[in-house]
């Protein structure tokens, strides 16, 4: 029974030794695979990296002239905030200037109301002193006619004298005022 188990044994292929037709099978099932691969699987996900390479490209020289157009899309808009603020600023100036003139020109015009009341009523109290005047004119005759008669003796209705005697006594009066 050994016996038969040793050439039993010999005539057996060694496991640990590869048979030949198995490794060459193997090589050209390798091979057959490698080409396939390269030829149709490896081009298709070139073509998908170069495409998707492309894409990001051209999203980030997209984005950058977005971005670019955003940035001089803001200069713009702080130029036109920038000319709204000076406009603004010199409407504000020129409101002030206006509101100045306004007030210079109500208070020439109060001057000058003023300055025609002021003068109406001097004018008024010059009439009314005039009046004033006269009527004490002819109450002061009457009165010194009256009295020189009692002091004279003698009546003193003759308008003409009567007249003449007030006039002095006015003109005196006013002499030793001044």
């Amino acid at each position: 029974m050994i016996l038969t188990q040793v050439m039993a044994a010999e005539d057996a292929p060694n496991p640990l030794i590869p048979h030949v037709p198995e490794v060459i099978l193997g090589f050209i099932v390798v091979a057959i695979l490698y080409v396939g691969i390269a030829k149709f699987i490896v081009p298709n996900f070139e073509k998908a990296y170069a495409d998707r390479t492309a894409a990001i490209e051209g999203g980030i020289e997209n984005a950058q002239a977005k971005q670019a157009e955003a940035d001089a899309k803001l200069a713009e808009l702080e130029q036109q905030l920038s000319e709204a603020r000076h406009e603004a600023a010199r409407i504000r100036e020129e409101a002030r200037e206006q509101g100045a003139a306004i007030v210079a020109e109500m208070r020439q015009q109060a001057q000058a109301e003023s300055t025609r009341i002021v003068e109406h009523g001097k004018a008024q109290i010059e009439a009314e002193r005039q009046a004033a005047v006269t009527s004490l004119r002819t109450e002061v005759g009457s009165l010194a006619t009256g009295l020189a008669g009692r002091i004279v003796g003698e009546s003193l209705d003759d308008d003409e004298r009567s007249s003449r005697v007030v006039e002095r006594f006015l003109a005196d009066l006013e002499a030793g005022v001044h």
